[in-house]
């Protein structure tokens, strides 16, 4: 498999000011911990606040954002909607095999996919009688050079493949390792103190997507875990056809 490359043409194309400013809107929205005011928005982007206001209504308009009772701005409905169409078939075929390893494993399972230099969390669910779990957000990212699923997804190529065609991002060691065993490990990369074994999950005509748990410590060994994450990946590989 070899990872698609980004067409010449698309990077030299003059993006729309308006629209990149909504996006960003939205980004910015999405990474607070609480609601925020205009005046705060528009700080964080960098614009007048006439400017952020005019964004705003328009994302309102389509429930992209909502206000609250105080006139905050927070993230609206309309971006789950959306969010529902994002690799649909991926999330369907993954939500059960997610359910039963959190619930079997006690941990944090969650299906990460690649987004240019980042691993971002598609899907994720919770174990359902524990209090020690660690929390994955869907949405949140980190380097795809660091941490289990990044190197679960490199571990789908070899790395000539990688290489040819990414040749920004170094391919990891661990990768190669990944290769051979049928899965990643990581601890101590993306946040402290937290382990992490992913498998990838190969997704038909498109880029491969990771399987993944994350914890702080388990009872079974990383090899234990794995085997439940090769086997899970291998339905959701079976759903996708």
């Amino acid at each position: 498999m070899t990872p698609t490359a980004v067409p010449a043409g698309a990077a030299q194309a003059s993006p729309s000011q308006t629209l990149s400013r909504g996006i960003r809107a939205l980004e910015i929205l999405a990474a607070a911990e609480t609601p925020l005011t205009i005046a705060e928005l528009a700080d964080a982007m960098g614009v007048h606040r006439s400017v952020a206001y005019r964004i705003l209504r328009t994302l309102e308009d389509h429930s992209l954002l909502m206000r609250d009772d105080a006139g905050r701005v927070q993230p609206g409905p309309g971006l789950a909607v959306l969010a529902r169409g994002v690799a649909r078939n991926l999330q369907t075929a993954a939500l059960p095999e997610l359910t039963q390893l959190a619930n079997s494993l006690a941990m944090s399972a969650f299906v990460a996919v690649w987004d240019r230099d980042d691993c971002v969390t598609l899907v994720t669910v919770d174990p359902r009688y524990t209090g020690a779990a660690i929390v994955q957000h869907p949405g949140s990212r980190h380097p795809i050079s660091a941490g289990a699923p990044g190197i679960a997804i490199q571990s789908a190529y070899s790395e000539a493949e990688w290489q040819a065609a990414v040749p920004g991002i170094p391919y990891r060691p661990e990768a190669g390792t990944a290769r051979q065993l049928g899965y990643a490990a990581s601890h101590d990369e993306v946040i402290a103190g937290v382990s992490s074994v992913a498998v990838p999950v190969r997704v038909p005509a498109g880029r491969p997507a990771a399987l993944a748990v994350v914890y702080i410590r388990a009872a079974q060994n990383p090899e234990e875990i794995a085997a439940a994450l090769v086997a899970g990946a291998a339905r959701i590989e079976a759903q996708l056809g």
